[in-house]
């Protein structure tokens, strides 16, 4: 058996097509939905991220700005950033791109993000909405991970799902999402125990972990769907050869390069999954896409768009 590919660009294409209709629909209603992205000091990957955001609203026909404080700022004075752009009406969403310097209170400054432009879905109004089923602005990895199983017709409702992870960013909300769309929902972390004997039972496998390769072939249920949500570089070469021992292409361009990405699943779960999203290219793609979903829904709810219904759960929105 190999795995069907789940390939998270071509469902960030789908999707980025249907968001260009909706954004000239709104702007031909006089609503043109905009990002504000924060991006504190000069961190090389950082501001990666953020050119790419950026440039993710210019295809769609967003608006964008990009305020760029110091690496010497301040809590309070960062506070005050935020708070202008709360005020701002023509920005939707807020983006602040992490890590933060540490003299920054990271938490302070994400609460204090207006919740109906946290487009990252961190704020913990949105992660209430998202345990109550309420529409709200859901974390854009989970959201992307979800976009994933359903566009690809995997089964969802009555599945047994396992969560390898719990951050607040990751694990936590996928878990409710899942649980929300009908599956029996079960999260593993460094304190569970027989992990693999947990995970054999899985139907879906949404790894988190942040440790490249942890989840064995031996651990996946033939025919599961597996996201693999991590992306970890591997510059060892003992790593690389437990990992890619029955890839021997993907061997030698590590050897050549010196350095690969991997996934929190084993390589090797490409013969047993049913179903599995690659790294890179899987749920990657995803993130900035449902970011930039985030942002056209922040404007729709926030401006009493008529086309957003009020009874509309969670479970069934992006």
């Amino acid at each position: 058996m190999t795995a069907r590919i789940l390939d998270g660009a071509k469902i960030r294409d789908q999707i980025f097509v249907e968001l260009k209709d909706e954004v000239r629909l709104l702007t031909s209603a006089g609503v043109r939905p905009g990002l504000a992205a924060v991006l504190v000091g000069d961190n090389p990957a950082s501001q990666l991220y953020v050119k790419s955001k950026i440039a993710a609203c210019e295809q769609l026909g967003l608006a964008s700005a990009l305020l760029t404080p110091p690496a010497t700022v301040n809590t309070l004075d960062l506070l005050a950033v935020i708070e202008d752009l709360n005020r701002d009406n023509e920005v939707d969403g807020i983006l602040v791109q992490l890590p933060l310097p540490t003299q920054v209170d990271t938490k302070r400054i994400l609460e204090a993000v207006d919740p109906s432009k946290d487009v990252d879905g961190f704020h913990p109004v949105n992660l209430g909405r998202l345990v109550s089923g309420r529409p709200g602005l859901v974390a854009c990895t989970p959201a992307g991970c979800m976009e994933i199983l359903r566009r690809n017709d995997i089964p969802i409702e009555g599945a047994n799902a396992v969560v390898l992870g719990r951050s607040d960013i990751v694990g936590k909300p996928m878990a409710l999402l899942l649980m929300h769309a009908n599956t029996t929902v079960t999260i593993c972390h460094s304190k569970t125990r027989d992990l693999p004997e947990v995970v054999r039972h899985a139907d879906i496998i949404v790894a988190a972990m942040g440790k490249a390769g942890f989840v064995e072939a031996s651990w996946i249920k033939p025919g599961a769907a597996v996201i693999d949500v991590g992306t970890n570089r591997v510059t060892d070469a003992k790593g690389a050869e437990r990992l890619f021992r029955n890839f021997p292409e993907r061997l030698e361009k590590f050897r050549a390069k010196g350095n690969a990405l991997v996934g929190d699943v084993h390589p090797d779960a490409l013969n047993v999954a049913g179903a599995l999203t690659p790294v890179p290219g899987g749920v990657g793609p995803m993130t900035i896409t449902m970011l930039m979903s985030n942002t056209v829904k922040a404007a729709r709810l926030r401006r009493a768009s008529p086309r957003f219904s009020a009874t509309q759960s969670i479970a069934g929105a992006r």
